[in-house]
């Protein structure tokens, strides 16, 4: 996990410091820093870092870190879309399944998948009002569920 941290100090650090256009770019620059990752991971360390790219006006586009006021916003609204959308929790150790009012099981899917909580594998969106959510390797329902709350104060699963 340290390496990981590390890591993705390195990440934000090139991206700020340099006109990062591509993922090869960006891996090139991580080897240079003595890090050797796959395309795979560097790719979930942009996600996890919310990283987006933007118009040079000119040539194309690169890589930006957002600022910490985008960054809040965003767990804002992703907190809302949470809050607005489910109706229960359950789980077990390797899986968490939330019901959601009808409708809701997209963008609360992507609400769990922008929070950036260390212990989510994965969300996948049922049709229309369900969310599993799959856990990694050592976590558990229990320690999704404190870390949720962590996050959402005003979150109650009983």
């Amino acid at each position: 996990m340290k390496e990981r941290i590390e890591r993705l100090k390195v990440v934000k650090n090139l991206i700020k410091t340099h006109r990062i256009d591509s993922q090869e770019t960006l891996l090139q620059k991580l080897a240079e820093e003595g890090y050797s990752v796959t395309q795979a991971t560097l790719s979930r360390d942009l996600k996890y870092l919310k990283v987006g790219k933007v118009a040079d006006g000119q040539t194309g586009y690169y890589y930006t870190i957002p600022s910490e006021e985008e960054r809040k916003e965003s767990e804002r609204h992703s907190i809302q879309d949470f809050l607005r959308g489910y109706v229960s929790v359950d789980w077990n150790d390797a899986l968490v399944v939330v019901r959601t009012f009808s409708g809701h099981s997209d963008s609360l899917a992507l609400a769990i998948d922008n929070m950036g909580l260390e212990d989510v594998l994965g969300t996948i969106s049922g049709r229309d009002n369900v969310v599993f959510i799959a856990l990694k390797q050592g976590s558990n329902g229990e320690s999704f569920i404190k870390a949720l709350k962590e996050k959402i104060p005003d979150f109650d699963p009983d």
